[in-house]
């Protein structure tokens, strides 16, 4: 289970974008498991986000959709 992901949001496709994103949390639900994660940094110039999960997120669970919080 990787602990770290790779996340593009519809709003930043740029790196400026995506840098007013690095330090808040995101929420990935998953079934009913809540895995809670905060975005570390960038990955590339085309507003990906790398962000670092509690606990590892499963396979099947990743290229859903997470909620940007706080």
């Amino acid at each position: 289970m990787p602990g770290w992901c790779l996340i593009q949001f519809a709003d930043a496709n740029s790196i400026s974008k995506a840098g007013q994103l690095i330090g808040r949390k995101v929420v990935l639900k998953y079934g009913k498991n809540n895995f809670i994660g905060k975005i570390m940094g960038f990955h590339g110039k085309k507003g990906v986000v790398k962000a670092k999960f509690r606990k590892g997120v499963p396979g099947q669970a990743l290229g859903t959709t997470v909620e940007l919080v706080g």
